[in-house]
């Protein structure tokens, strides 16, 4: 999952939308029921913020990631 994450973020060329996709499509391949229960938010919700037509909010992403036990962090460019 964070491999697939990583290269959709190098891909991306700082396209949120398109990263929110990726990021959408971990999501459902664990469950998205799953993942709404363990961030307190609707599958419906979800669905929306992680179609790649927006751009979700930072915190539905980091909520997102620690569902998925994926950690969040920066390295130098």
């Amino acid at each position: 999952m964070a491999l697939y994450l990583d290269a959709c973020i190098e891909e991306s060329d700082g396209d949120a939308a398109f990263i929110a996709k990726a990021l959408g499509d971990v999501a459902r391949a664990q469950g998205m029921s799953k993942v709404a229960r363990e961030t307190g938010l609707s599958r419906e919700s979800l669905y929306k913020s992680l179609s790649g037509e927006r751009e979700p909010d930072f915190s539905t992403v980091l909520k997102v990631l620690k569902a998925l036990g994926i950690r969040f962090h920066a390295i130098p460019a």
